[in-house]
């Protein structure tokens, strides 16, 4: 699959606007891939590069860019796990072990930090544009034509695991998003129903 996406705006440029309904058609039946039947190939480098590119372009009160991205794939994506799969035995964890199987599988994961800025901005909205990176990094995956998924599990939220990561002390880990090319296809999974979650402020 071709992308070409148009330049990225000059700065103070105007940015044209327009009712784009097929962004619409694709996110009513919008599901996540199982991360275990996501199999190569996965984005390209090129490809890679788009995503990513997308994903900056998330909400971002401050303009503060309080995430980044780590990837991880082929030979570096397998040291990793290997990593994390051997402080699993350390603890004679045998679930956490098992629960790599989402990492391994995959032929790309990106990693996406919460990396807040000290700054006038509440670190509460700089995680939210965090998860908003998670949520275009996902959907543009999907919208290309790939699998994807979005997971964290204990290795997101383990010390020891993030320092092997490579996290400061002040970041977390919003999502692992992994992608590839689904074996098959998703189920539908049951949906809330809207109405029950939504109010009406009358003062």
């Amino acid at each position: 699959m071709t992308i070409v996406l148009p330049p990225a705006p000059e700065f103070g440029a105007p940015v044209p606007q327009a009712p784009e309904p097929g962004v619409l058609r694709f996110l009513a039946p919008r599901r996540s891939n199982s991360a275990v039947t996501l199999a190569e190939p996965g984005p390209s480098a090129g490809e890679l590069d788009i995503l990513l590119r997308l994903a900056t372009r998330v909400p971002d009160h401050g303009k503060l860019a309080p995430w980044r991205f780590i990837v991880l794939e082929g030979a570096g994506k397998a040291a990793f796990a290997g990593r994390l799969e051997a402080l699993a035995q350390s603890r004679d964890d045998a679930t956490a072990a098992a629960k790599l199987a989402k990492l391994k599988i995959p032929p790309l994961c990106v990693a996406v930090v919460s990396s807040p800025k000290g700054a006038a901005i509440p670190q509460w909205e700089q995680v939210l544009s965090a998860g908003a990176a998670c949520t275009t990094l996902l959907y543009a995956a999907l919208a290309m034509g790939y699998g994807a998924n979005w997971i964290t599990d204990w290795y997101a939220y383990d010390a020891e695991a993030r320092a092997i990561l490579g996290l400061e002390v002040s970041e977390k880990v919003a999502g692992f998003i992994l992608m590839g090319t689904p074996s098959e296809p998703p189920r539908e999974r049951e949906r809330p129903d809207p109405a029950p979650l939504v109010s009406r402020w009358t003062g």
